[in-house]
């Protein structure tokens, strides 16, 4: 029994050193592991670097930027209308019931053709008007024909020989009056009460307001047809005084829309205004687009853009979030690559509400941070400490 104790009692003792050189090793093993350097990437001053799972990036956005003429001051907010010089609003002349229509909105129409069909108890008796001013001239011509004839062989007194003439000179003048009332209604006297309402130029069915049955009236609050060139279009600005100056005929001009987000269309200061609205303070210019796609709508919204005449200077939009302000000069970041971002120096050429536009700093196609800049600051503020 003495001899098992004395064994365990050697087992134990074992135990106990093994366990001993075992947490020795481990606590060398870590000594050295801390004091192995973890090796860190060198970065230039101005520069971040982002781990590619790094929770900062999901508060970065970045957007490619690109150059555009520079612009005399921000953009307007403008309107899109009809070109009125190549715009026809077509009513009917005459009261009736309209009987069939035989064009639909976007048809292209030629001078003369026929819009719609009316039937129209004022056009019946026009027509009989001009009918009756024809038959009443015959007669008379044929009466001072006689009269002349019988004056001339002293057979009549010359009052009787006038009053023949006074006549026929009365009965052309009323058969004129009813002639000219059947041309502006481009009729010919065949239609039997039938009116044909026809498009007095070329163009685009933009607007139709009728329908079978309806009853029409020359002073009827809104057109039953609107004819127009969709080629052309006019875009009206109202421009705030202070920058009335810098508008003039016959200058450049770029928009945009809400619908076509990322395509500029260029147009033409055609007209400037002479007064100020005296509640807005603001004077009304006229633009012209060429719209050869047809892309730009009527009524649309844009924001315009007066360019400077130095046609060959540019620069490049950013939105306001981009720029921040460090002592005196006015900085962006620029993603390099991915998770690497770099402060740069731009110059502020001109700053609007929403946007300003950089004429250097920047090239054109960069990343510029869009979201996220003050972050990027702090980061390499904290660097720098």
């Amino acid at each position: 029994m003495s001899l098992q104790f004395n064994l365990v009692k050697v087992a134990a003792i074992v135990a106990v050193l093994s366990a001993s050189v075992a947490g020795i090793h481990f606590v060398g093993a870590a000594q050295e592991n801390k004091a192995k350097p973890i090796p860190q990437t060198h970065l230039q001053p101005g520069e971040v670097k982002f781990a590619p799972n790094a929770p900062q990036l999901s508060l970065i956005k970045v957007a490619t930027v690109s150059e555009v003429p520079l612009p005399v001051s921000e953009p307007f907010n403008g309107r899109i209308t009809y070109d009125e010089n190549v715009t026809a609003r077509v009513t009917s002349p005459i009261a009736g019931r309209v009987l069939s229509s035989h064009v639909e909105v976007g048809d292209e129409v030629h001078r003369g053709t026929v819009l719609t069909e009316i039937d129209s108890p004022d056009f019946a008796t026009a027509e009989a008007d001009w009918r009756k001013a024809q038959a009443d001239e015959l007669r008379k011509k044929l009466a001072f024909d006689r009269a002349k004839t019988l004056f001339e062989g002293e057979v009549i007194a010359r009052k009787d020989y006038e009053s023949a003439e006074a006549d026929y000179q009365q009965a052309k003048a009323e058969t004129k009056r009813a002639s000219l009332r059947m041309k502006s209604l481009n009729a010919v006297g065949k239609e039997n009460g039938e009116f044909s309402l026809k498009s007095p130029i070329a163009g685009m069915v933009a607007d139709k307001q009728i329908n079978p049955g309806l009853e029409v009236r020359p002073d009827l609050p809104n057109p039953l047809f609107v004819i127009t060139d969709l080629d052309r279009l006019w875009v009206m600005v109202d421009v705030p005084e202070r920058n009335a100056a810098a508008i003039h005929a016959g200058q450049t001009v770029t928009l945009e829309t809400d619908a076509y987000p990322d395509e500029r269309f260029s147009a033409t200061v055609d007209r400037v205004g002479l007064v100020l609205d005296p509640g807005t303070r603001r004077i009304q210019v006229r633009c012209s687009v060429r719209n050869s796609g047809h892309k730009l709508k009527p009524e649309m919204f844009a924001r315009v853009s007066f360019l400077t005449d130095d046609h060959g200077k540019t620069a490049i939009p950013v939105p306001n979030t981009s720029l921040f302000i460090d002592g005196l000069y006015s900085y962006v970041f620029v993603e390099k690559r991915d998770g690497v971002f770099v402060k740069q120096r731009v110059n502020v050429a001109m700053k609007g509400h929403d946007k300003s536009f950089i004429d250097a700093g920047l090239a054109n196609a960069e990343r510029v941070v869009t979201e996220g800049a003050f972050l990027l600051n702090a980061e390499v503020a904290g660097d720098a400490q």
